[in-house]
């Protein structure tokens, strides 16, 4: 028995090792192609060690202006879309979490109800337009505030919350609104940073709701304004203005992998610790 759980601890691990080969591989390599002097890269597109290294493809996004406003609007859509989502659904999940709180099984039925049906593209346009959200900055931040399943999720972890807690709180002389941010969330810290990081990803990664809300070139998200920039490269577009060099669309595809995904990889480590303790905590009760 000793010898056989040895070996299928070998298998385990070589399966996971290759696993993990497996995502971090593609990750690298698209980073050296990044890098890639555009000429070496011409002539031998399949490499791991290039010869000579160039930044021309990160010149190519860099040098617009565009790119630069489309970082700071996304970098800002994200913290204010991340807060605002953050308050939204641990106020709602709270709430639903308490009994007491008239009409809760019809606001639990309506939630249950999104998660089955979809109104569509089109429903949710006029929406937005009737509103008067098309062309601003809340069109990308409001439609992502609240998910039926983070809800659900959130709302299962408040109810294991000890009910002594609030009765502290209210001889202490704390409202309700008291109760829920100074002692709930406090304690509520694993849950909030996992979600944290699923809305941040989120709403980094916006370009739907770019396409569909927004027509002004200073509102779009990263995402659409990388998008275009491929598009234009693909056309032999110049990387600069003032270089006739032209970069092979591969290089500047693998640029914008890595612009666009090494903001979150950078903030991914901060909330590890708390990742997997946040989805397990209230994962069990419906």
């Amino acid at each position: 028995m000793k010898h056989s759980s040895k070996w299928l601890d070998v298998v385990i691990y070589t399966a996971l090792f290759l696993f993990s080969v497996s995502t971090v591989v593609p990750f690298i390599y698209i980073t050296i192609v990044s890098f890639t002097d555009p000429h070496e890269f011409i002539t031998t597109p399949v490499m791991l060690f290039p010869h000579s290294w160039s930044i021309a493809s990160y010149r190519y996004i860099l040098s617009s202006n565009q790119f630069v406003n489309s970082l700071l609007l996304t970098t800002a859509l994200t913290i204010v879309g991340t807060v605002c989502a953050l308050l939204v659904t641990s106020g709602l999940a709270y709430g639903l979490s308490r009994r007491r709180l008239k009409g809760r099984n019809f606001i639990l039925t309506a939630i249950l109800f999104t998660m089955l049906f979809n109104p569509g593209i089109m429903p949710n346009y006029l929406l937005i337009r009737n509103l008067g959200l098309l062309n601003s900055f809340w069109a990308l931040v409001l439609p992502g505030l609240a998910t039926a399943f983070y809800v659900l999720l959130m709302k299962s972890f408040f109810q294991d919350v000890p009910a002594e807690l609030e009765e502290s709180g209210k001889i202490d002389g704390c409202s309700d609104v008291g109760i829920f941010f100074r002692i709930i969330l406090p304690i509520s810290l694993p849950v909030i940073a996992a979600f944290s990081l699923f809305y941040g990803v989120g709403y980094w990664n916006t370009y739907f709701g770019g396409v569909l809300y927004i027509n002004k070139d200073t509102l779009r998200p990263l995402q659409v304004v990388l998008q275009q920039m491929l598009s234009a490269s693909s056309a032999g577009a110049d990387y600069g203005e003032s270089s006739g060099a032209v970069v092979p669309t591969e290089t500047v595809k693998m640029a914008a992998v890595v612009l666009a995904a090494v903001p979150i990889v950078m903030v991914y480590p901060f909330l590890q610790k708390y990742f997997v303790k946040g989805l397990t905590l209230g994962s069990v009760k419906g």
